[in-house]
């Protein structure tokens, strides 16, 4: 992908944010919320599948 292209993508995906995180700042929240969520999961998931080799 050529620079240009790539730097004006970056650019609009970020303007797009931007707008988004101003117009519903609630909705927002709660999509930082459950990636959040997700991410503790994984590494709850991770702390149980090496807790069980341990108990071998």
């Amino acid at each position: 992908m050529p620079p240009k292209v790539k730097t004006a993508l970056t650019w609009v995906v970020v303007i797009f944010l931007l707008y988004a995180i101003i117009t519903n700042p609630e909705g927002s929240a709660e999509v930082v919320r459950a990636i959040w969520e997700v991410i503790v999961s994984a590494f709850a998931g991770f702390g149980q599948f090496f807790a069980s080799l341990v108990q071998i």
